[in-house]
């Protein structure tokens, strides 16, 4: 009896989401009962949700559901205790910062076992609100372009702030803006790390990559050697790079730019950017970037391929976009968004190098996209 009161107390805490707006929404307390701040985004995928979670382009991001039940079939576990590459996880822990649902359910139903979302959040310090019309939120973050936000729970804790590198620069009573920030030591590689063996080696350049863009490669036969994002890239031998995807500006990577036009770019190798990573590869062509009003945040962003003359659905999560009218003449526009037209892919005109804004290795997401991991692989081959 005591452990049914212990739960049911535990079930019906309270907690508020304090928005930057000055509106402020109730519900009940999820996961661990830490307060937390962050910016607000948002996810329209029905599942997926261990995936965006551990996606690193979220760090230090509040993370809404708008579909209304989270937590479904629960938290995959690692195959043989071997969290590392483990399918329903895209890096070895929670990224964001907490999530708001309008349900969970607290039961695991996964074919191949595992825990509550729940009890996941509780074991990794992150916290959430239940209980909230998060369309309605949705629909809020979207009019209000940047919105930051503060989970609050009942008797809460202050956050440790030794998690990730950034949460240093915090204090506690304002409302947390990663983009301020160089996020690349809090999500990149303090090594290099080798996955899979193949007939071609490819530089992963981490910026915070999703294990998806190595499995990928891995399947297509590559060896991919993932680098911290400070490493000498002039001492990198390979057949390929790939700038990941990853959090936060791209202006605010330090010298990391400088790098990939001085020694990425002229090895006239071929490149892929992704996300964060097609950012730095059209700074280092030379083109701006600047902070979009909504940016783009679902699982169904629908592109345009200008050559191939053909429409796509993909997943993105990303505020800052290439400005089009600064792209340089020895590159072409490549993709669109359907929605804003803004650039959602660049390649260049002699040299093979590409980059797209969205994310060809979704997981969990639109697969329509994944044949350009086969183009960047048969540029490799030739």
């Amino acid at each position: 009896m005591e452990k049914e009161r212990k739960m049911l107390d535990k079930k019906y805490k309270k907690a508020y989401l304090k928005l930057s707006n000055g509106v402020t929404l109730g519900g009940r307390a999820i996961g661990a009962g830490v307060i937390v701040s962050g910016e607000m985004v948002f996810n329209t995928g029905m599942l997926g949700y261990s995936e965006a979670m551990t996606d690193p382009s979220y760090l230090g991001q509040i993370l809404v559901f708008s579909f209304c039940l989270i937590g479904n079939y629960g938290i995959p576990l690692p195959k043989d205790g071997n969290l590392f590459m483990s399918k329903g996880h895209e890096s070895s822990s929670i990224k964001t910062q907490g999530i708001i649902v309008s349900d969970i359910y607290d039961g695991c139903y996964h074919h191949d076992g595992g825990i509550s979302l729940e009890e996941w959040m509780e074991s990794q310090g992150v916290s959430g609100i239940a209980g909230i019309d998060t369309r309605y939120l949705v629909q809020m973050i979207r009019e209000n372009g940047n919105l930051w936000g503060k989970i609050i729970p009942e008797g809460g804790k202050p956050q440790d702030k030794n998690k990730f590198e950034f949460l240093k620069n915090f204090q506690d009573n304002e409302y947390a803006d990663p983009s301020k920030y160089n996020l690349m030591p809090s999500v990149s590689t303090k090594e290099v790390v080798k996955m899979g063996k193949g007939f071609k080696k490819v530089a992963v350049i981490d910026c915070g990559a999703k294990w998806n863009i190595m499995r990928m490669l891995i399947e297509r036969g590559c060896e991919a050697h993932v680098l911290p994002w400070d490493t000498d890239f002039s001492e990198i031998q390979c057949d390929g790079w790939v700038i990941s995807n990853g959090p936060g500006d791209p202006k605010n990577t330090g010298d990391l730019v400088d790098r990939i036009k001085k020694d990425v770019l002229s090895a006239n190798k071929p490149v892929l950017g992704i996300c964060l990573g097609h950012q730095l590869l059209s700074l280092a062509s030379g083109a701006k970037t600047k902070r979009l009003n909504h940016g783009h945040r679902s699982h169904n962003q629908p592109v345009f391929s200008l050559p191939e003359k053909k429409a796509y659905m993909s997943s993105q999560n990303h505020r800052y976009a290439v400005e089009k009218s600064s792209i340089k003449s020895d590159w072409e526009l490549w993709f669109e968004n359907a929605n804003d037209d803004s650039v959602e892919g660049l390649k260049h005109k002699t040299k093979p190098f590409m980059s797209v804004q969205f994310h060809p290795e979704a997981s969990s997401g639109p697969n329509d996209t994944s044949w350009i991991m086969d183009k960047f692989v048969g540029s490799i081959k030739k």
